[in-house]
């Protein structure tokens, strides 16, 4: 794969692991790299060795058992492998560490193994196999990019697949510990590079150490170089020595310089946090702070829990681009992390269903469009795959018009029971109310309710959806309301069964209760919260253009398809205008036209000004219709920002995502961008 000009690599799958197994010392198999011609660990001493090496070396258990930090103690590694340290990391915090302590693992891995080798490699080790199947059951797919799991309350491992040092050169994040592992560096040169050490350096916290088992020459030198301090030490076995150290005062964020707008603002522990909205965007950015101790005050107009669930159902599913762009690259990484959210949040799945979605190609434009898709994009099929007319329609059940891509990933999802669930997170308080009015200070925010009373809080997250704009601080950030309306049809006895969500127009997913919802229609600056009969006929010509067999069947079956016999719903999204959404700091926009005005004149003139921010303010807005692919991820970036912890995406997908985009994009145009 050949990388873009951000550094971010084309949406494709990765190569995976080829191992063979070979008996140790012990005479037990273990796994062996045919393409390094190297160990990955011995079923003899291999944990040993990681004690020895990555966690004495580290001098992890004191440095755990005396952590008092609110954010957490940060563990990075250059080779996962087959997960063992970052196992025995888990278990040594676990042992060591502060009831209230929290640890965090970022691990790069370019070939990672497939889900089987990987439960086999660690079934070596039976003291860890709770650890080991929290792993495997949420081990993702082969894509370049990162991807977060929740090993348990307090432990999350962000993997970052791909190359060592392109992976780290992209870590939005700062580590407090170092696991420098992978091949030896005879048998795997091309990770040991200059590259790999720099990033290292840029990416660690004052102090910040590492351990290696290696003393080879390039590697002292690659070390010294970046500016760590490296002593040697014991080795374990038949390794004499080792390599530990550290880094006294690692070097700046080099990449600030090109874009300083997005230098994030300084991290504050969270105390207290209002989060304004309860929709998907303020629920799960509510629940995400409360896993990580937060106290939080969720705001909203209405209590999901008390609405109803109308049998209301939304579709987790993307629409990617032919040519890879930071929106779909930032859109695939939420969908995989959306599944894992739901799978982790709800296994049960009462909630929501996996039901895969089929993107109907209904044209010769579309069918070339997805053709073009597939070419460029060889991700693995288990994540999106082509199916012809025949093979679409056995997906989805029933006939169907023409071609489609299947995303086997997707789902659907009950929404409002979702929201429910996500505001009843311990240490997440519901408050029935509007804000109406948002002042700052030096001791945090001033909240005033349409009632009259205030609400004080440290730090806020506005995710009011169409409305998330209406306060002074964020009036900057252009949202355009959005009306759609959802028609829901009881079906009778016999009625035709999906069993996909399937798009094209519109959506329908495979009825739930009874109950088929499908549309939903898309009305640009409209607000209007009534049902139309017209929107219902809409939704019904757009259900028989996409799916006219399923509709002719529902016919035969009885169903009554008369408009005005239909119920529904109707919402207000927002979006923006690049269709991304907004997930970030609230920019000072005053602040930002003069101190970047130069822009305007000339793009290259790139002031050495950080980026002013509303101190404490945040915002998730802009979601659109993919809000279940985009707001949890959203929520834990937020949540990961506010915590000061390692991002779950890039730092430049963090930056795609920066609410004060728009405001530099009009300035080099020329435009003033005010409201």
């Amino acid at each position: 794969m050949t990388a873009a000009p951000d550094g971010l690599p084309p949406l494709a799958a990765l190569e995976t692991a080829r191992l063979d197994w070979q008996s140790d010392a012990s005479g037990e198999a273990a796994p062996h790299s045919a393409a390094f011609d190297d160990v990955y660990f011995s079923r003899h001493d291999g944990r040993a060795e990681t004690g020895h090496v990555f966690l004495a070396g580290n001098r992890l258990p004191e440095r755990f058992a005396a952590w008092q930090e609110t954010r957490p103690f940060v563990v990075g590694e250059t080779g996962f492998g087959t997960g063992l340290n970052m196992l025995c990391a888990w278990a040594c915090f676990d042992a060591h560490a502060p009831a209230d302590a929290r640890l965090h693992l970022v691990s790069t891995e370019k070939f990672p193994l497939a889900r089987e080798d990987l439960a086999r490699a660690l079934s070596a080790w039976p003291d860890l196999a709770p650890r080991a199947a929290a792993l495997v059951a949420q081990w993702p797919e082969p894509v370049a990019g990162v991807h977060r799991l929740w090993l348990d309350e307090r432990v999350t491992l962000d993997l970052h697949f791909g190359d060592a040092a392109e992976r780290l050169a992209l870590l939005d994040g700062r580590v407090d510990a170092w696991f420098l592992d992978g091949f030896a560096p005879a048998k795997n040169p091309e990770m040991w590079r200059p590259e790999l050490f720099e990033a290292m350096a840029a990416r660690s916290r004052p102090g910040a150490t590492f351990a290696t088992f290696t003393c080879a020459g390039v590697v002292k030198r690659g070390l010294a170089a970046a500016g760590f301090a490296w002593r040697k030490v014991p080795g374990y076995g038949r390794k004499r020595e080792m390599l530990a150290g550290e880094i006294a005062t690692p070097p700046g964020d080099e990449r600030r310089a090109r874009t300083p707008w997005f230098t994030p603002p300084a991290a504050r522990p969270p105390r207290q946090v209002a989060v304004i909205g309860a929709g998907i965007a303020g629920a799960s950015a509510a629940a995400a702070l409360a896993r990580r101790g937060v106290a939080v005050t969720l705001i909203d107009r209405f209590d999901r829990a008390s609405l109803g669930e109308t049998h209301l159902q939304g579709a987790l599913y993307v629409k990617l681009a032919v040519d890879t762009n930071p929106q779909s690259r930032t859109y695939l990484a939420g969908l995989l992390h959306s599944r894992r959210w739901l799978e982790r949040l709800e296994p049960e799945q009462a909630l929501w269903r996996p039901s895969g979605v089929l993107q109907l190609a209904l044209s010769e434009k579309e069918q070339a469009r997805q053709v073009r898709f597939l070419a460029n994009h060889p991700l693995p099929e288990s994540v999106v795959r082509g199916l012809d007319v025949e093979a679409a329609g056995a997906a989805a059940g029933v006939e169907v018009p023409g071609p489609a891509l299947d995303y086997p990933c997707a789902a659907w999802v009950r929404p409002l029971a979702l929201c429910a669930r996500l505001a009843a997170t311990p240490g997440v308080t519901l408050r029935l109310g509007e804000v109406t009015a948002l002042e700052g200070g030096t001791d945090g925010w001033h909240l005033t309710l349409t009632d009259g009373e205030r609400l004080e809080a440290d730090q806020v997250v506005v995710a009011g959806a169409s409305e998330a704009g209406r306060f002074a601080q964020t009036a900057a950030l252009p949202l355009q309301p959005v009306r759609g309306q959802v028609s829901q049809l009881h079906l009778p006895e016999g009625a035709p069964a999906l069993g996909r969500v399937v798009c094209a127009g519109g959506y329908v997913p495979p009825a739930a209760d009874g109950v088929l919802n499908f549309g939903a229609t898309f009305a640009p600056g409209e607000t209007d919260p009534t049902e139309h009969a017209a929107d219902h006929a809409a939704n019904l010509a757009e259900l028989e253009r996409g799916l006219p067999a399923f509709v002719a069947a529902l016919r035969d079956a009885g169903a009554d398809l008369t408009p005005e016999r239909l119920t529904g719903r109707v919402g207000v999204r927002a979006a923006s205008p690049d269709k991304s959404p907004y997930a970030g700091p609230v920019p000072d926009a005053e602040g930002w036209r003069g101190d970047y005005a130069a822009l305007a004149k000339d793009a290259t003139r790139v002031p050495e000004v950080p980026g002013r921010h509303h101190q404490g303010l945040w915002i998730s807005a802009a979601h659109g219709s993919r809000g279940l692919a985009s707001a949890p991820l959203c929520a834990e970036l937020l949540a990961s920002r506010i915590c000061d912890e390692p991002l779950p995406l890039e730092q430049p997908l963090a930056d795609h995502l920066h609410p004060g985009r728009r405001i530099i994009r009009e300035l080099i145009r020329g435009k003033s961008g005010r409201p």
